[in-house]
This record gives C-alpha cells, sequence and structure tokens, in this order.
C-alpha cells in the first residue's frame, strides 16, 4: 500500500480538514506534524500486515489533535507534548516516543553549539546579534511554530522562554520552519529531530549532539515526548486498539529509527 493512503483527509474533496470518527476498518489519527514520519512508517507497515485496516493522518497540529479526541472527531489524537492537569482529567495520554527538538540555522551561520541559556537570551531578545554567540556581525531572525504547537510547547519549557520569545515570524508546520531558516543566512529555528535535513544545520546544545542515546539517556536536554492521546473512560474501537498494540509491539521497534525518533518502551 502506497505511503499517500496514510495521509488521506477524510472531506479532501471539499478543502477542509476534518478528522471524523472512524468507520469499520478506519482508524483516524488526527493532531501534531512533527509525528508525521512516526505515525507514517508505523500505519504503511501496520497497513501492509492488515490490509482490511486504513489508517488516516490529518495533520492538524498538537492543540487541535487533544482537541479532537477530546472531541470525539478521532481515535487518536497526536501531541508532541504531554498533556496539561486540566487536559489529563478527561484524556489519556501515552508516550509512545522521545524527540529531540533540534535548533537549527542557515547552513552558511559559522555558529556551531549554543547553551540553553544562550537560547533562551536569543529568544526572549536578549541576544540580538550573531556576533554575541561567536558568530557573524549580522542580526539574529527568531523563527518559531504557532501558538498550540507541541513543538513551541516543548522548545519554550525547556528554554523558559514561555510568552516570552521574541518571534520575528511564527509558522504553523516543521516543514515551514526549516524551509524558512535555509532561506535566511540569519535566521534560527527549531523543528523536530526526526525532521532535519540537509537544507539547515542543526546545533549542538552545551557540546551535546542530538542522538537516539543522547536523548535517551538524557544527557541531550532538549526534547520532548510524542503522545498517543485517547478519551478517558472510552474503549477504542478493536481496529483503534489493534494499531496502538501494534505501535508497541516489538515487531515495530525497528520502525523508530526509521522515523528517527527514540521508542519510549
Amino acid at each position: 500500500m502506497k505511503l499517500s493512503k496514510i495521509f488521506t483527509v477524510l472531506a479532501l474533496t471539499t478543502g477542509i480538514a476534518v478528522c471524523t470518527q472512524a468507520n469499520a476498518g478506519t482508524v483516524s489519527t488526527d493532531g501534531s506534524t512533527s509525528m508525521e514520519k512516526l505515525i507514517g512508517v508505523m500505519s504503511e507497515s501496520f497497513m501492509k500486515k492488515n490490509s482490511d485496516i486504513t489508517v488516516t493522518y490529518n495533520p492538524t497540529g498538537s492543540g487541535s489533535g487533544i482537541q479532537a479526541a477530546e472531541d470525539g472527531r478521532c481515535d487518536i489524537g497526536l501531541s508532541s507534548r504531554a498533556l496539561k492537569a486540566d487536559e489529563e482529567k478527561t484524556l489519556v495520554g501515552t508516550t509512545l516516543a522521545l524527540d529531540g527538538i533540534m535548533v537549527v540555522v542557515n547552513n552558511k551561520n559559522s555558529v556551531k553549539d549554543l547553551s540553553l541559556d544562550q537560547i533562551g537570551k536569543i529568544y526572549r531578545g536578549e541576544i540580538t546579534n550573531w556576533k554575541e554567540v561567536g558568530g557573524a556581525d549580522s542580526p539574529i531572525v527568531l523563527i518559531g511554530r504557532e501558538a498550540g504547537s507541541g513543538t513551541r510547547d516543548g522548545f519554550e519549557s525547556v528554554t523558559g522562554t514561555k510568552e516570552k520569545c521574541k518571534y520575528r515570524q511564527e509558522l504553523t508546520s516543521t516543514g515551514d520552519v526549516i524551509t524558512t531558516v535555509a532561506q535566511n543566512a540569519n535566521a534560527v529555528g527549531y523543528a523536530s529531530l526526526s525532521a532535519i535535513s540537509k537544507k539547515v544545520k542543526g546545533l549542538t546544545i552545551g557540546g551535546v549532539a542530538a542522538t537516539e542515546e543522547t536523548v535517551k539517556n538524557g544527557s541531550y536536554k532538549l526534547q520532548r515526548p510524542f503522545v498517543l492521546v485517547t478519551k478517558k473512560g472510552k474503549t477504542l474501537s478493536a481496529d483503534a486498539q489493534k494499531f496502538v498494540d501494534y505501535t508497541f509491539s516489538d515487531e515495530a521497534k525497528p520502525l523508530f529509527d526509521k522515523a528517527g525518533v527514540v521508542s519510549a518502551k
């Protein structure tokens, strides 16, 4: 089955992204754009083994995915942040994987490493020129994600920048962040480790590179969970439960490496 089938949005013909409650033979997922690669490889592998079940994915962002699970508009919400206390009253969050968040700069930027403290100061607007952290004499252009993004929540929580970031642009997907940084020599952004490409340069944090080992052992500090979100007290359909069980199975372990994330199991 082609990977493109995974990314079926049920209201595609209308141009409106809607995740509806799954019918028999369908498992609907909705949420984090950072989890696209992981859910993609999981879904593709699962559907090859279960040809009678279709897994759909609606890339709306973590906040929207959590709300979709709350409203019953999908089987499984996808979040790249842990659930908040008020969300845990009605929802269950199960961590599937751990993902390093990489700070990325343009390939022409000479800076290779920043400390968490420096990153915080940059995004709070306390450091405004690359020369202050060993780079060229150029203004720093801050790129980030939109409000409600799990990547943004994870980044700001770890760097101590919640509600303090001086963004030049707030973009709605990981891919947009990477493209924007790749096109601006002075830009800095952040993105999921699994999404990093040669278009940009990922920085080490305090001398530690983001790898499977450093994320899992905690030495790489800028990381967040990938979470499956379900409604508390509501039993999943047999097909949805089968998909969840598969994602945590030994059989699925090689897929985490393929997606560039670390299994939480």
